[in-house]
């Protein structure tokens, strides 16, 4: 299945500004505000509620103060769950940010989910390699494909053994945003669906590798959708496709996203989903990621 009714979301209690990400990550932009975690948190439990008013099963983990994770609300960078009960841990670019991996909250998910083996391969870190879940990795699960735009957080060697020990298939690439700087995760520039992807063509700047990128997606079955690069900037290509207690699927973004789309594109996107859509500005402007980065999709079986 592309899609799961199951979700973990990180409640933040020290959400800020990372210096540690803000290098290469050029959606952030840091504010003057002081009440930035006040404002995380009514956005953060706005979306919560959202989802749950829509029937999709939502598991909180509150973080702790210490170790200091300003970005722990971004919990699909350090794991993934997958429908044969395996979890994967990843390699992650800032020192901070390493300190997200809980061994509890995976302690606290078997007693729902079965955990058959996890696998960690965040050793890679000790050779400055990186590949930060989710959002390296764009994931067709229904065609065991993973989608990654390479980028100084994205390693091809770390890719190409998570291919290896998962039994996907890489189509990697390189992806730049308007000024022709490299884009640091994957899940801003596209998105994968059941039977579609919204993704930034654009942002490909080798037409071999647009060519490329395109011919899976349609060998795939997906309906392509494209957005600008505009609306990339604007968290477009960071939605998340999940289905709900009554097996509705559901396509999950943030206001600002939604309020870019134009006309068509909802209508397209209308076709196979309902789309639903919350507040985030805080922490998009502050954390650099938007709505599907929130969300960490379980796939794991159920006990």
């Amino acid at each position: 299945m592309q899609t799961t009714n199951h979700l973990l979301m990180i409640r933040p209690v020290d959400f800020k500004f990372n210096v540690q990400t803000a290098g290469n990550n050029k959606f952030q932009v840091a504010s003057t505000e002081s009440n930035i975690q006040k404002l995380a948190l009514e956005e953060f439990d706005g979306f919560v509620g959202l989802l749950r008013k829509n029937e999709v099963d939502v598991t909180v983990i509150d973080d702790t103060l210490q170790p200091e994770t300003p970005d722990s609300i971004f919990p699909n960078n350090w794991v993934s769950f997958h429908d044969d009960g395996s979890v994967y841990l990843y390699p992650m670019f800032s020192e901070n940010r390493r300190q997200e991996r809980r061994s509890e909250i995976l302690e606290g998910l078997k007693e729902k989910f079965e955990v058959n083996h996890i696998t960690d391969i965040s050793f890679y870190e000790q050779q400055f390699a990186f590949l930060e879940g989710t959002g390296s990795m764009v994931l067709d699960r229904i065609n065991k494909v993973a989608y990654a735009c390479l980028s100084v957080r994205t390693d091809e060697e770390v890719l190409n053994n998570f291919c290896m020990l998962s039994g996907y298939s890489a189509v990697s690439f390189q992806a730049v945003d308007g000024s022709k700087f490299p884009i640091y995760h994957t899940n801003v520039m596209m998105c994968i669906g059941d039977k579609f992807a919204v993704i930034c063509m654009d942002s490909i700047p080798n037409a071999e590798e647009r060519e490329k990128v395109a011919i899976s997606l349609i060998d795939s079955g997906k309906e392509i959708i494209e957005i600008s690069l505009d609306q990339m900037n604007r968290f477009a290509g960071n939605m998340l496709q999940v289905s709900n207690a009554k097996g509705e699927s559901l396509l999950v973004m943030s206001e600002q996203a939604f309020l870019s789309l134009n006309t068509t594109q909802t209508a397209k996107l209308e076709k196979y989903n309902r789309i639903i859509y919350a507040p985030i500005y805080t922490i998009e402007k502050n954390g650099g990621g938007s709505a599907r980065c929130m969300l960490a999709e379980i796939h794991l079986p159920e006990k």
